[in-house]
């Protein structure tokens, strides 16, 4: 496979982790909800000219398939990016890079629950090794200190956050629509711009200006439309589970983004509970020998054993 390849999601990572800074700027530059919208609907405009013809062509099966658009556009735009702005308030660029990184491995569990996709040892396995990463984390080194509820708002947030993504990829695989890609994203988008207008309207309704503009546009057109354009161009390419083994990077990305431009230190915490989600993630996505192959197998070495026995 030529590594050029390989460029299209690596790239898509780099620009996702360099959101979760672009994330902690907006604190107190614009107020969670205003860029939230504000962002959806910029990339609104510049994809209307290019992909507004084909929507129209296709308004049967959009009009046929709108609840389900509707909700997509609510979980993959409004709620992930939504509240990962509000989360942004109480937690670190470095935290949330490394609970976004959870995505895929929730992403395998909400497929096991919603999809009756049988658990593999791997989705078992690294679940309970991720859950113990992330007691890690949301207790800043100290597991038990989440008995008295002592967890960060954001840290919270970002966990609901993921898995509002998790299960947009979920549903968005459940769901069968005779959609082009880039017309179901555009339904997607119009949807969430719609969904988003009440509580930016609610406010607080923070102006643009010089200080929030390049944080507006670096949400609304790399962070959302470059890079839908690029993860897509990766499916293609590498296949999906090969391109979301990429996402594994974004707490290392992440994490040194927020060094290199907020001054955040990283603490022995962060290692150990990184590496413990890193570790399930990755044992989730290469162990995918469905447990009730292995349950099957296990009786029937009983089997063969105990009628060894006999004979």
């Amino acid at each position: 496979m030529p590594l050029i390849y390989f460029l299209a999601p690596l790239t898509t990572v780099l620009i996702w982790s360099g959101n979760m800074t672009i994330n902690q700027l907006t604190v107190d530059a614009i107020a969670p909800s205003s860029i939230a919208f504000l962002r959806w609907l910029l990339a609104l405009l510049v994809m209307t000219p290019f992909v507004l013809p084909a929507a129209i062509r296709h308004r049967e099966e959009i009009r046929r398939h709108w609840p389900k658009l509707a909700l997509l556009g609510l979980l993959g735009m409004g709620l992930w990016q939504g509240l990962a702005y509000v989360a942004a308030e109480t937690t670190s660029a470095t935290n949330m890079g490394i609970l976004a990184a959870m995505v895929p491995l929730l992403t395998v569990l909400l497929s096991a629950l919603i999809l009756r996709e049988p658990p593999t040892r791997g989705g078992v396995a690294g679940g309970v090794l991720a859950f113990i990463g992330v007691t890690v984390l949301l207790g800043r080194g100290n597991p038990l200190s989440l008995l008295q509820l002592e967890v960060a708002y954001g840290d919270a947030l970002m966990v609901v956050a993921a898995t509002c993504y998790a299960l947009y990829g979920v549903m968005l695989k459940r769901w069968s629509m005779k959609l082009p890609p880039w017309v179901m994203l555009y339904a997607q988008v119009c949807f969430a711009v719609l969904l988003l207008l009440p509580p930016y309207l609610m406010g607080p309704m923070t102006p643009v200006d010089s200080q929030n503009i390049g944080l507006i546009l670096y949400a609304g057109i790399p962070a959302s439309i470059i890079t839908t354009f690029l993860w897509m161009r990766a499916v293609r390419q590498i296949g999906a589970s090969q391109a979301s083994i990429f996402i594994n990077l974004m707490p290392l990305f992440s994490a040194l983004i927020a060094m290199a431009f907020l001054g955040e230190q990283v603490a022995g915490f962060h290692f150990i509970g990184g590496l413990l989600i890193l570790a399930g993630v990755i044992m989730a996505q290469t162990l995918t020998q469905p447990l009730t192959v292995a349950r099957a197998s296990t009786n029937k070495r009983s089997r063969d054993k105990t009628s060894s026995a006999k004979q």
